[in-house]
């Protein structure tokens, strides 16, 4: 097997854990794997609130794919923006309790979702866990 078979197999198959994860999230808790990631990443910060631009480097967008991404989780009122102490131009988004408890429980669902993964057939090689995706 070629080391650009196996580059595309792992990408296959984290495309495939995401689309499971998607699925579990959205049916669940009712956001997708990429706002629950927004959310999951925000809490991990040092301080509980990021700036966009600093969200975005960390999650690979740009700072108005985050601005439109955290639009609908506002509403949803699982995240808030707040002004900058030091600088009113600068907006950091915060998770509110409502949005912590949505990380919380997330996790539960994609360790679940994972564990589901892995127990369905002992996994002796990437090939079979891309299989089991």
């Amino acid at each position: 097997m070629s080391s650009h078979s196996i580059a595309f197999d792992f990408l296959y198959g984290a495309k495939r854990l995401e689309q499971r994860l998607d699925g579990a999230l959205s049916n669940v808790k009712g956001v997708s794997f990429s706002e629950f990631r927004l959310l999951a990443t925000i809490q991990e910060s040092n301080s509980g609130s990021l700036t966009r631009v600093d969200l975005a480097s960390l999650v690979g967008l740009t700072p108005s794919g985050v601005t439109r991404a955290l639009k609908p989780l506002e509403k949803l009122g699982y995240v808030k923006t707040v002004k900058g102490q030091r600088d009113a131009r600068q907006a950091h988004a915060v998770l509110t309790r409502q949005g912590k408890i949505l990380v919380k429980d997330g996790r539960s669902v994609i360790e679940d979702t994972i564990a589901d993964v892995l127990s369905n057939k002992p996994l002796r090689s990437l090939a079979q866990l891309m299989e089991a995706l």
